[in-house]
């Protein structure tokens, strides 16, 4: 931006830095040539690790995802049909597959699952035409192994191999008689008029679109987070089912440093990861962004106004309306285990011994 000067002459002017997330950064400091090699030390350690997958399981996994959005188009038209509706209508009926997950987020490793969504018409339920119909088409196809539908989850899924390849499918029906293939899950029109089963399904994509946008810089998210979910592993603290965390919830404690350090790398962001969280003072919440009310009635994570949102130890908030506590399950204990880990990865990041994070618990 330029602006005149007292002498009449143009002065470049700054634009002031673009702030992420709902405080001021820590710190704009961008990398010494020391961390710079530090980076690049690390990336080789993840490589050497077996975290990132070869180019032909990606293809492969390219490839899967075509074949499960063809299927989930001729069901949708094979249903449209039967129903007695017109032949333009059968020629418009359409599905859309979305991934989510550790996929959708660009950390997947080798041999990961695809958390995939299916989003149909309003009148192809998930009870009958998902569970039942769909299900009766995928027993049937020999690319198919360990088909099971889990229909009673909290998010109901349909969990198979699909020539190998680890699939969790799930599905939402919005209010559409056609969906579009250019659909935009991330904009509150597709939430009206769904049930809570349906925005949980719809909004495991929502959160990982949101995570991608509010932050920095996206490939330093990404090799960050591979990271640290390996160290949480190694130490044992990566497990939501047991009251510690998942993918998820690492994803959004990442997300939030790469806010409070918009022009680190990698190698900065894991020390900054640890000195932030052994200094957080829980139960505040971590949060990527303020959060929304909305207008369509669905409860948001308050704990002035929801008494049971107050009993929560680390709340990691969703940035998706509705916004909700993503770790709702950890306890005291748990929340007590994980803070002497992030006291270990900081003592070991204060003395840059990084490998020696990495020992199994």
């Amino acid at each position: 931006m330029e602006t005149q000067g007292p002498n009449g002459s143009l002065q470049k002017q700054s634009l002031p830095p673009k702030n992420y997330g709902i405080t001021k950064p820590i710190s704009l400091a961008g990398p010494s040539e020391a961390d710079i090699q530090r980076n690049t030390e690390l990336e080789q350690f993840l490589i050497e690790s077996g975290l990132y997958e070869s180019k032909e399981e990606a293809a492969k996994r390219e490839e899967v995802l075509g074949h499960i959005s063809e299927i989930v188009k001729s069901w949708v038209k094979q249903l449209t049909r039967q129903r007695g509706y017109t032949d333009q209508m059968v020629e418009e009926a359409n599905a859309v597959i979305f991934t989510f997950g550790s996929y959708r987020l660009g950390v997947h490793g080798p041999g990961a699952d695809i958390d995939t969504l299916c989003v149909g018409p309003s009148y192809v339920n998930r009870e009958e035409d998902f569970f039942i119909i769909l299900h009766d088409i995928l027993a049937e196809m020999e690319e198919v192994t360990e088909l099971q539908p889990v229909p009673d989850a909290h998010v109901p899924v349909m969990r198979f191999k699909f020539q190998g390849i680890s699939i969790d499918l799930l599905y939402a029906s919005i209010s559409l008689l056609v969906v579009p293939d250019d659909l935009d899950i991330s904009h509150e029109s597709v939430l009206p008029n769904v049930d809570e089963q349906t925005v949980r399904s719809l909004n495991g994509c929502r959160v990982a679109d949101e995570i991608l946008k509010l932050v920095p810089n996206v490939e330093h998210f990404r090799m960050t987070l591979r990271c640290l979910e390996f160290w949480a592993k190694r130490r044992g603290v990566y497990s939501n089912v047991t009251g510690f965390l998942g993918g998820l919830n690492w994803a959004l404690l990442v997300a939030r440093v790469c806010q409070l350090y918009p022009n680190a790398v990698p190698s900065m962001l894991v020390s900054r990861f640890f000195r932030v969280y052994t200094q957080w003072r829980w139960p505040n919440p971590v949060m990527l962004c303020s959060i929304e009310e909305g207008e369509l009635g669905f409860p948001v994570w308050d704990p002035r106004k929801n008494p049971q949102d107050r009993f929560h130890h680390m709340p990691i908030i969703t940035p998706a309306y509705p916004c909700m506590n993503s770790s709702y399950n950890v306890s005291l204990s748990t929340l007590r285990v994980m803070m002497e880990q992030f006291q270990f990865g900081n003592r070991i990041c204060v003395v840059r011994q990084y490998m020696v994070l990495f020992v199994k618990v």
